[in-house]
This record gives C-alpha cells, sequence and structure tokens, in this order.
C-alpha cells in the first residue's frame, strides 16, 4: 500500500463506550498522552483524569462525566497515533453522536480546549435533561432502518417515542420515555422485529426529551470558532459530508435531539467520498463491528491499546 496520497477516514466513538482505564497504556506510554490527560484537568479546573483512570466506573458513567472522558481518551489515542506515525493524516473524519466533536477537532476546524469546553456543557445539559425526564432506549434487532421509522410513525406516540440511532443494518436504536419504549417493545415485536432490548442508558438521548439540552447548547456551539479544513467531515444529522461552517454548527446543535444516521454516513464516505481504509481510534471496537455489518471493502483498524499499534505499523509497511 503506497503511503502517498493514501486516503483514511479517522473514526471516534460515543458514549457508552467507556471503561475505567481507557486510553491508560497510552498515557503511561507516551508523554502527549499523559499531557493530554493533565491539559483537559488544567481547562477543567477538575480531575477528571483521576476518574478516567481510576474511577469508580459508576462516576465515570455519569453523563456529565463521561462525555468528556470519552473525549479526552480518544483526543490522547489520537495524538499518540499522529506522534508515532506522522506521515497518517485523515481525508474525512466522522464520530458518532458525542464523537463528532472528537472528529471536529481531528479535522483541524476547532482548538482542543474549546471542544472540550462544548463537550463538557453537553455533557452536563444532557445529565440535567436525563434528570428531568424519566427516559430510556432500546435496540431493535432485525428491521430496517425505513421499517422502524414507520412503525415509529405507526404507533404515534409523538412525545413518547423516537428513532434514534442507524448504526448498521438490522440495528437501530430507539429512545423515548418508559411509557414509549415499552409500547414500542411489543408492538414492534408483533410486527416482525427479532428483538428489541433495553439499553442500560442514563436517559433518552437524541429525542425530544433532550431538546432542553440543546436549547442551553445552542448558544455556545453558535459562539464556537471554528476553521477552514480541506479534510471532508460527515455528520450525524445529515449522512453526509457537510463544509459549510454555519450548518456544521447547525447539525452539531440539531444532533442532541436529532437521529444519529451513521449507516448512512459510512455509506457516505464508502461510495462517495471514497477511502483505503478506516481508523477508529478510542475505547471499544463498536465501529469496526458497525462497518463489518455495513460491509464496507474497506479494511478497519482500530486502535484502543498500544498493542493495537503493530497493525497499524504492518499495513503502512504494505
Amino acid at each position: 500500500m503506497s503511503k502517498k496520497n493514501l486516503k483514511i477516514a479517522f473514526l471516534f466513538p460515543g458514549q457508552g463506550a467507556q471503561y475505567v482505564g481507557m486510553a491508560k497504556e497510552f498515557v503511561e506510554s507516551f508523554s502527549v498522552a499523559k499531557e493530554t490527560f493533565e491539559e483537559a484537568d488544567d481547562i477543567l479546573g477538575r480531575k477528571l483524569s483521576s476518574i478516567i483512570l481510576e474511577g469508580p466506573q459508576e462516576v465515570l458513567t455519569q453523563t456529565k462525566n463521561s462525555q468528556a472522558a470519552i473525549y479526552v481518551a480518544s483526543i490522547a489515542i489520537l495524538r499518540s497515533v499522529q506522534k508515532n506515525f506522522p506521515e497518517i493524516a485523515p481525508s474525512v473524519c466522522a464520530g458518532l453522536s458525542l464523537g463528532e466533536y472528537t472528529a471536529l477537532f481531528a479535522s483541524s476546524r476547532i482548538s482542543f480546549e474549546e471542544a472540550l469546553k462544548l463537550v463538557q456543557l453537553r455533557g452536563e445539559y444532557m445529565n440535567d435533561a436525563c434528570e428531568q425526564t424519566s427516559g430510556t432506549m432500546a435496540v431493535v434487532l432485525g428491521m430496517t432502518a425505513g421499517d422502524v421509522e414507520a412503525l415509529v410513525k405507526e404507533i404515534h406516540l409523538p412525545n413518547d417515542l423516537w428513532a434514534a440511532n442507524f448504526n448498521c443494518p438490522g440495528q437501530v436504536v430507539i429512545s423515548g420515555t418508559t411509557k414509549g419504549i415499552e409500547a414500542a417493545t411489543v408492538f414492534f415485536k408483533e410486527r416482525g422485529a427479532k428483538k428489541v432490548l433495553p439499553l442500560q442508558v442514563h436517559g433518552a438521548f437524541h429525542s425530544g426529551l433532550m431538546l432542553s439540552a440543546e436549547n442551553r447548547l445552542s448558544e455556545h456551539v453558535l459562539a464556537a470558532k471554528l476553521l477552514e479544513s480541506p479534510v471532508d467531515f460527515v455528520m450525524n444529522v445529515s449522512g453526509t459530508k457537510v463544509s459549510d461552517e454555519a450548518e456544521i454548527k447547525s447539525n452539531l446543535i440539531k444532533q442532541v435531539s436529532h437521529p444519529v444516521r451513521w449507516e448512512q454516513g459510512i455509506s457516505h464516505i464508502e461510495n462517495v467520498l471514497g477511502v483505503d481504509f478506516y481508523l477508529e481510534m478510542g475505547c471499544g471496537k463498536t465501529l469496526a463491528g458497525f462497518n463489518k455489518r455495513i460491509g464496507t471493502k474497506s479494511l478497519t483498524i482500530s486502535i484502543e491499546g498500544v498493542s493495537d499499534l503493530k497493525n497499524l505499523e504492518t499495513l503502512m509497511k504494505q
């Protein structure tokens, strides 16, 4: 594989992937990762690094902590990769939900500090929205995105149920009130869903129950300084490449209450933009799993631990 003009998609995970000790190997192995954790603590004025590295899990999992923690861990891994492989640069960046902010930084459109502050506010506001409304989520298995959207309309619980995440073929997440998810579980199974499984989440993300958080976040996103970049940026709300600054900001705001069109975004990268391989950086290997289900022809490499760098090294030598 020629390193020259290599087209690489950088992918970043979202909330739910967090665990105590994520990126610890990188912090212990590379000064740039350790400095990223220290920089985050300074910016936030609190020891987020201790929560990431030492836990406890229940504190890390709180939305007000987990979003900033995943962002910081992902950036620490990203910077470690870039330090060890200076020839690697993205032609396109994308992130799942919260990961979109990591992708925004990785595409050189925003500073580490400004994105971290936005992520911290996003986490706090969504945390508050979760406390105010009793919401939850469930994954529908064995139905197409179109089927799920049609059934959400058919059941007609406009204040209780929304389609939330179009992850990959046969896996769509719904979001809503406890009443809405319970009703949908029975309704979807009756209409052919293989399974409808509850998710262990703090609230109804990417639904109308997050509108209070979206409204509060809006002014901060609009005030953020974004830079122009030649790197393509594929967004969750549209499932396509977005380059206009106003549209990027609009999508970042809408994303809090709108569905994540991840499958559509990856298909756009695969079929419209074209890449030589995908590089998933952060905790977990969920996005590589989605790519497999979506059927991407290009290889996906996940960098979660230091040993994963060997796979990247092998690929870059080909």
